[in-house]
């Protein structure tokens, strides 16, 4: 392997280089600078994920398919609700509604929503302030071990309402569930129409997630309104990641 590859790779590789020291060998190497600064900007445009380690991930419960509630009452009393008590969500509500939203329902890794040729474009988030035997934190809900994987510490829900044009209501709920997409896992089998059937996906994600919320007695608001930019940031997404939905829940 040559001298630059291995250098290139160490730095890659979270922890194992510093910045300082990866341009201190590049200049013993005869790199050139902008062959260094090129590299640097595209590691800062597009962070690499930390491995995930057992203290990271949160094993959610198993979710249930029945409730005192019929589909069709759920449907009549879906609204927006932005007005939230402050309480605390459980574990077991967090679950409830991850699975509705992106849940695995068959073998086959089908789920609770439709994709276009079972693409499934869409990966989701959670923004935790204040749920039960749950640390805050930014987590992705990762399938199909029905698991949440903890990337970011902290509460970032007052961030994430700065970005939402300063809506209160993000603030102010237990969780915000963050829907984003990876187009390129649709628009390469369907072309420029898979842009719609990503973005219809995610609206058949949205009303799970409301009817859910229903059935639990909680309360949800759809929110397309953000600054793009600003949530990839407070999120840590990848370049090729899309934020399309931010959805607070809590109690009402």
């Amino acid at each position: 392997m040559k001298g630059e590859e291995f250098l290139f790779i160490n730095f890659l590789k979270k922890g194992t280089i510093s910045r300082k020291e990866f341009i201190r060998r590049a200049t013993l190497l005869g790199i050139s600078l902008p062959t260094v600064a090129s590299f640097l900007a595209a590691c800062a445009k597009e962070p690499t994920p930390r491995p995930v380690t057992p203290e990271m991930e949160a094993k959610l419960l198993e979710p249930r398919h029945d409730s005192g509630i019929s589909i069709e009452e759920t449907l009549l009393k879906r609204r927006s609700v932005r007005d939230y008590t402050g309480e605390p969500l459980t574990l077991q509500e967090v679950s409830q509604l991850l699975w509705a939203a992106q849940g695995i329902t068959d073998p086959r890794g089908l789920r609770t929503a439709p994709s276009a040729g079972a693409t499934y474009p869409l990966e989701t988030y959670v923004v935790v302030g204040d749920v039960e035997n749950l640390a805050e934190g930014v987590y992705r809900y990762h399938l199909p071990k029905h698991e949440l994987v903890k990337v970011l510490d902290g509460d970032l829900r007052t961030e994430l309402a700065a970005a939402a044009l300063g809506q209160n209501w993000v603030r102010e709920g237990a969780i915000n569930i963050v829907f984003t997409a990876i187009y390129e896992r649709t628009t390469r089998r369907y072309g420029d129409r898979g842009i719609r059937y990503v973005h219809m996906e995610l609206g058949h994600v949205g009303q799970n997630v409301h009817l859910q919320a229903v059935a639990l007695g909680l309360g949800t608001v759809v929110i397309g309104a953000f600054r793009d930019d600003q949530v990839k940031e407070i999120l840590n997404l990848p370049q090729d990641e899309q934020p399309l939905y931010i959805m607070p829940v809590g109690r009402k």
